[in-house]
This record gives structure tokens, C-alpha cells and sequence, in this order.
């Protein structure tokens, strides 16, 4: 082994030691198990129920590309649920137009949501579940309206709207 090939290995174990951290390694960032929540599938039953882009983002933790979602433009009375279990997330009060692409709100109901940090794409963001079934929705960020300050800014993909 020459000392021009020790130096090189060297840097590249350095370079994935430090940046390992903002590396997603797996599809799977949330950290919680598929027993800590009330709906609990298979990924052949999720995949029987779920249209291939609603499976990829709900529980691959894709993103659908932004100004896809016709939810986006949705303003009428109702409650956005989770598509994969039906629970109720967030109300069209609480809704507003970003101008991201992705349908936003500013707060969630109560209990509807639970978070993880997501360290993909060497950022880290805060990553939105359902916490009924623990389905990908999106992620908050701190740029949002009054009065929470927040953007829980949504996959269409991954709710439903329910007039009301």
C-alpha cells in the first residue's frame, strides 16, 4: 500500500464519518416502530390499499413533486384526514396558500400529528407522521403564519379532503 492510497481511504473514511449523519442510509428515517401505533399493516397490506405514489410517500417517505396536488388550490369548508387510515390531521381553517406547491396549514388538530427528525439530503428537518398509522405527510418548518408560526407543509398524496 503506497502512502498516495493511505491518504485517499483515509479522507474517504473521514468524509462518510462526518457526514454519515446527513446521509439517509435507509428509506425508512422514522425511528418509531410499526407496534406503536393504533393501525398497524403489512407492506403487501398497505400496498393493496394505497395507490403506488400514495404508498411511496406514506410510507417510503417520498415527496410528490410540488403544484401536483389538486388539495393545494382546495379551499372549501372541510377536514384533510390521513389517505392511509382515515384519521383527521387538519382543518380548512387552519389551511393557507404557501405558494410552495404543497398544501400548508398552520396548525394540526390536536394529537393528530407526531414528529421525528429527518437528517436526508444533509439537512435536518422535522418530519410530520400521522399518529394513528404513522404515515409520511411532510415536514414543518418555522417561516408559517400567525398565530403558530408554523408551515406543516403536506403531501397531497398523503390526505384526503372530507367536505363539510
Amino acid at each position: 500500500m503506497d502512502k498516495r492510497y493511505f491518504l485517499q481511504m483515509g479522507a474517504v473514511l473521514v468524509g462518510t464519518a462526518f457526514f454519515s449523519r446527513y446521509i439517509n442510509w435507509s428509506s425508512e428515517t422514522m425511528a418509531l416502530s410499526n407496534t406503536e401505533f393504533a393501525v398497524t399493516k403489512t407492506e403487501e397490506e398497505w400496498k393493496s390499499i394505497l395507490t403506488p405514489e400514495q404508498f411511496r410517500v406514506l410510507r417510503k417517505h417520498g415527496t410528490e413533486p410540488s403544484h401536483t396536488s389538486p388539495l393545494d388550490k382546495q379551499y372549501e369548508p372541510g377536514t384533510y384526514v390521513c389517505a392511509g387510515c382515515g384519521q383527521a390531521l387538519f382543518t380548512s381553517e387552519t389551511k393557507f396558500n404557501s405558494g410552495t406547491g404543497w398544501p400548508s396549514f398552520f396548525k394540526p388538530i390536536e394529537g393528530a400529528i407526531a414528529t421525528t427528525t429527518d437528517r436526508s439530503f444533509f439537512m435536518t428537518r422535522t418530519e410530520v407522521h400521522c399518529s394513528n398509522c404513522g404515515g409520511h405527510l411532510g415536514h414543518v418548518f418555522n417561516d408559517g403564519p400567525k398565530p403558530t408560526g408554523l408551515r406543516y407543509c403536506m403531501n397531497g398524496v398523503s390526505l384526503q379532503f372530507i367536505p363539510a
